[in-house]
């Protein structure tokens, strides 16, 4: 999934900004939704997908707002 948006080693996924990856993601995997993101997001703060929805959504669904990729 990485890899068909360039990212091929821990080291270009952690120097990623995980909004970003996430805006390449859903331009090229079908099926990428605002669970992915809560996975990319996770995977780099070293944390479960669920902490990260329970505790972050408000402020993850403002900033993918704001970027103008907010789930409908």
């Amino acid at each position: 999934m990485l890899a068909k948006v360039d990212i091929h080693s821990v080291e270009e996924f952690m120097a990623i900004d995980s909004f970003e990856l996430y805006k390449r993601l859903k331009q090229k995997v079908e099926g990428t939704g605002l669970n992915s993101l809560y996975t990319l997001i996770a995977a780099k703060e070293g944390k479960h997908r669920l902490d990260i929805a329970n505790h972050q959504k408000a402020e993850i669904l403002l900033k993918l707002e704001s970027m103008g990729l907010a789930p409908k």
